[in-house]
């Protein structure tokens, strides 16, 4: 029993002698891994999101009818409409998992072109400090990339006019808000969020697991935070 003890306490010993803490990273292994892992947790949130049912499927992304949209969703469904908000909703939620994969390059080149001080600050920060990076440095960009994807893919869709219609009407006697009367930039916001928000879960995941991480460097950096 004694031989067992003494076993255990000598790999406490020897795990506790080599634990790293993040000081004793060097920068350039800490900023190389802190890409490592950020590459991978957008590439993946990317590829959930840019496929069929990537938005749809996933209650935490599916886009809903704009909020003040839905407070007139019921006079449209009494209206005898049900059927065509049903695949309005579809229509939205398709052009999303359209216009995602264009973000792909947007983040890579946006974590290639990160700071030492912006490496220091994700490593330090909170849960979702890279996130908010990827929020800063790419929201721009993505919207710009998006928005023409979402337009072509509601263009196919012949309810879009029937909601710009609408909604543009609707927008008139103060019962749906200006900025809701477009589809396509609700439908670009919406996509945008969905996809921070599914970079923030990869962030978490990382963070809680680093063993998760594929790059040596990532499950260094990560394991000392």
């Amino acid at each position: 029993m004694r031989s067992v003890f003494a076993l255990l306490a000598g790999l406490l010993l020897a795990t506790a002698a080599n634990a790293l803490s993040l000081a004793d990273i060097s920068g350039r292994d800490a900023n190389g891994g802190l890409k490592e892992a950020l590459t991978q947790g957008a590439a993946k949130a990317v590829d959930v999101l840019g496929r069929q049912d990537g938005f749809l499927g996933n209650p935490k992304v599916r886009i809903p009818l704009p909020e003040s949209v839905q407070k007139v969703e019921g006079l449209m469904r009494g209206l005898g409409m049900g059927k065509q908000a049903d695949e309005l909703l579809t229509a939205m939620n398709r052009a999303a998992e359209a216009a995602v994969p264009q973000a792909k390059v947007l983040l890579v080149n946006s974590i290639k072109q990160m700071s030492v001080e912006d490496a220091k600050s994700i490593l330090s920060g909170g849960e979702d400090s890279a996130t908010q990076y990827f929020r800063r440095t790419t929201s721009g960009p993505l919207a710009e990339k998006f928005k023409p994807v979402v337009q072509k893919a509601i263009a196919r869709v012949k309810l879009a006019e029937k909601y710009d219609q609408f909604a543009g009407k609707a927008a008139k006697f103060g019962l749906v808000r200006e900025q809701d009367a477009h589809l396509e930039n609700y439908v670009t916001q919406k996509a945008l969020d969905g996809l921070y928000l599914m970079i923030a879960e990869e962030e978490k995941a990382i963070r809680k697991n680093p063993a998760e991480a594929v790059g040596k460097l990532a499950k260094k950096v990560f394991g000392a935070l």
